[in-house]
C-alpha cells in the first residue's frame, strides 16, 4: 500500500478553514462547531455542491459538531419539491446525514418579516417605487457612486404602512420593494441600498399562498445562519464581496448569534459547465436526457453513470480547500473513481465489437465451465465459472490480417492466450463477398487449460472472449465529455457555450457478454476486462441489460502526477 500511495501522490492542500476553526476553539470563542449546507431548491446539485457538502458535513463530523441542511427557498418562481427531494437524496448518497437538523428559510418568514419592520422603525430601511431596471441604473459603477432613490427619505410611518400593505397584497408585482438604507456611495456595490423584499404572487412549495412578499437571498441567508446559531458560514468566493452586507444585517439587528462568513474557491471542473442556469438550459433544450443524464456533472448524473460516493469524497479531499479559483482536471475525478472501483468492482468479460471464432478441433457438443477469479484486488470476491465451447467471440480489434512485427494479438498462424481458457492459433480467415472478415477458424491446445501451457511455452498476447452459445445481448452506452474543450465558456465572438458541445459524447453499441451478467442488478458495477468500468443503467430489463461506461482504464492523471 505504501508503494501505491507513493505512486499516486495526492495533491497537497492546506485547509485554511480548519485553521480558523482551531483558533476559535482554542480561544474559547466557540465550544461547539455548527456548519450548514444551504442549497437553493431550484435545480439538481452538481459536483461543485458535492465539494461543499463534503466540506461542511466533514468539518461537523471531525469536530464533533453538527451540520444543518437548510433549503434557502425564497424564490418560489424557480423552486420545486422535486429539487428538494433530489437534494436530500444526493446528500444521503454521499454518506452524510443531517439528523434532526433539517431547516428551510421559509421556516423563518415571520421572523424575517419582523426583523424587516424593526429595520424600518430604526430608519434603516425604506419602501422604494423604482423598478428593478431603474434601481440597477442608479446603483453606480465601481468608480462612480450610486444615486439616492427619490423615495429614500420617506417617513418611518409611511414606510411601515406601505410595507404592511405590501404584505397584505394591496399592490401589483414590481410596484414597490423594501430596500436597506445604507450608503449609495459605498465602495461595495452590494451596500448601495440593496433590495430586501419584493412582491411576488407565486405559490410557494411549502407556505402555499400565505405570503406575497418574499425576502431576498442576501437578507435571508445571514439571518437564517444567525437563527440556527451557525458558527462558521462557509461559502464560495463569489460571496466575498457581499460579506460587508452579511455583517451589516447581523450587526444592525438584535440577534443572539453572529456567524462568521468564510469564503473558499468554488470547484471549476474541466470539460463541463458548473452553472445551474446552464445545466437547466441543457435539460430544457434536450441536449441531454434530463438532470440525471450520465454526461451531466450533477450528482444524480454521476450516480447513474456509476460513480461511487467514496470516489467523490476522495476527490473532494484531494482538491482540498483554497482561496484562489482554479480549474481542476477532470482526469483527477476519474482517477479517484478508478481507485475505488479497482478494489470493489468484479472483473467480467464483455466483447464490445464481436468477431466469431470457430475452434475446429474442439468437440462440437462439448461445453466446459472454466474457473475465473472475480477480482484479484479483493481476496474475498471469490470465483465464478464461465462456459466455453466450440464457438466464441473475441474483439474485432484483436485480430489483424496484415499484422506489424510487434503485434501481440491474433493474426494468421499466430497464437494467443484466451483469458482463463486456452491457447488458440488462427488457421483461416473467412470473408464475405465484400471482403469483410466474418469468421476466424482456429485450433486450440487442449493441454493449455486455464491459459497456461504444460510445455512451458509462453505467448505475449491475451484476449478476452465470450462463448457464442451462452452469451447474452447487452446495450453499451459509451460516454465521453459533453464538451470538446477544457473551458467551454471560452468561445468565438457571437457564440455561446454550446459551440463546444461534443457530438460524440454518447455512442450506443450492441455487444455480447458472459452469462453471469444476467444476474446483474441496477447500479451494479464491473470492470469489463481491457475495456473499462461499467454500471448497470436504470433502463435495464432482464431481457436486455444496459451498461453505462463509467470510466476507461487509461489513467492520464496518474501518469501526469508522476512527472
Amino acid at each position: 500500500m505504501e508503494e501505491k500511495s507513493e505512486k499516486n501522490k495526492e495533491i497537497e492542500t492546506s485547509n485554511f478553514i480548519r485553521n480558523i476553526i482551531d483558533d476559535d476553539l482554542e480561544s474559547g470563542k466557540h465550544t461547539k462547531i455548527i456548519t450548514r449546507f444551504p442549497p437553493e431548491p431550484n435545480g439538481y446539485l452538481h459536483i461543485g455542491h458535492a465539494k461543499s457538502i463534503c466540506l461542511n458535513f466533514g468539518i461537523a463530523r471531525d469536530y464533533k459538531g453538527q451540520c444543518h441542511l437548510r433549503f434557502d427557498d425564497t424564490n418560489p418562481a424557480k423552486e420545486e419539491t422535486e429539487y428538494v427531494e433530489s437534494i436530500m437524496e444526493d446528500v444521503h448518497w454521499l454518506g452524510f446525514d443531517w439528523g434532526e437538523n433539517l431547516f428551510y428559510a421559509s421556516d423563518y418568514f415571520q421572523q424575517l418579516y419582523d426583523y424587516a419592520e424593526l429595520l424600518i422603525k430604526n430608519g434603516k430601511a425604506y419602501i422604494c417605487e423604482l423598478s428593478q431596471e431603474e434601481i440597477r441604473a442608479t446603483r453606480g459603477t465601481l468608480t462612480e457612486p450610486g444615486t439616492n432613490s427619490p423615495y429614500r427619505d420617506r417617513s418611518i410611518e409611511e414606510n411601515l404602512d406601505l410595507f404592511r400593505r405590501m404584505k397584505a397584497g394591496e399592490f401589483e408585482e414590481g410596484a414597490y420593494s423594501l430596500r436597506a438604507k445604507i450608503d449609495m456611495a459605498s465602495p461595495f456595490i452590494c451596500m448601495r441600498d440593496p433590495v430586501m423584499y419584493r412582491i411576488k404572487y407565486v405559490h410557494h412549495h411549502r407556505t402555499g399562498d400565505e405570503w406575497c412578499i418574499y425576502p431576498m437571498y442576501d437578507y435571508t441567508h445571514c439571518l437564517s445562519d444567525s437563527i440556527e446559531a451557525i458558527t462558521h458560514s462557509l461559502c464560495t468566493l463569489e460571496f466575498e464581496n457581499n460579506r460587508p452586507l452579511y455583517d451589516w444585517f447581523i450587526n444592525e439587528l438584535p440577534v443572539k448569534h453572529k456567524p462568521r462568513q468564510i469564503e473558499f474557491a468554488r470547484l471549476n471542473l474541466s470539460y463541463t459547465v458548473m452553472s445551474k442556469r446552464l445545466l437547466l438550459d441543457l435539460v430544457k433544450s434536450n441536449v441531454v436526457n434530463g438532470w440525471d443524464d450520465p454526461r451531466m456533472p450533477t450528482i444524480a448524473g454521476m450516480r447513474r453513470r456509476g460513480y461511487t460516493p467514496q470516489s467523490i469524497r476522495d476527490f473532494a479531499d484531494r482538491i482540498g480547500v483554497a482561496k484562489a479559483n482554479s480549474m481542476v482536471d477532470f482526469d483527477l475525478l476519474q482517477f479517484c473513481v478508478r481507485e475505488d472501483l479497482n478494489l470493489n468492482a468484479n472483473r467480467v468479460m464483455v466483447v464490445l465489437d464481436p468477431l466469431e471464432i470457430v475452434i475446429e478441433n474442439y468437440p462440437e457438443d462439448k461445453v466446459e465451465y472454466l474457473e475465473a477469479e472475480n477480482n484479484p484486488e479483493n481476496p474475498n470476491a471469490g470465483n465464478r465459472y464461465i462456459p466455453f465451447s466450440k464457438r466464441i467471440y473475441i474483439e474485432r480489434e484483436d485480430f489483424m490480417e496484415q499484422a506489424p512485427r510487434k503485434w501481440f494479438r491474433l493474426s494468421p498462424n499466430s497464437e494467443i492466450r484466451l483469458k482463463h481458457a486456452y491457447y488458440i492459433t488462427c488457421k483461416e480467415v473467412i470473408k464475405d463477398k465484400d471482403g469483410n472478415i466474418t469468421q476466424l477458424i482456429c485450433t486450440y491446445d487442449p493441454e493449455s487449460r486455464g491459459g497456461w501451457s504444460k510445455d512451458g511455452r509462453k505467448v505475449k498476447g491475451t484476449s478476452h472472449w465470450v462463448c457464442k452459445d451462452h452469451a447474452i445481448d447487452v446495450d453499451i452506452r459509451l460516454y465521453d465529455h459533453l464538451f470538446t474543450v477544457p473551458d467551454p465558456m471560452i468561445v468565438p465572438e457571437g457564440k455561446d457555450y454550446k459551440y463546444h458541445l461534443n457530438p460524440d459524447s454518447l455512442n450506443i453499441i450492441q455487444s455480447k457478454a458472459e452469462p453471469s451478467l444476467k444476474e446483474a442488478k441496477i447500479g451494479d458495477k464491473f470492470q469489463f476486462l481491457r475495456q473499462g468500468y461499467f454500471s448497470v443503467d436504470y433502463d435495464s430489463i432482464p431481457e436486455k441489460p444496459v451498461f453505462n461506461r463509467i470510466v476507461g482504464l487509461k489513467d492520464t492523471w496518474a501518469k501526469e502526477a508522476k512527472k
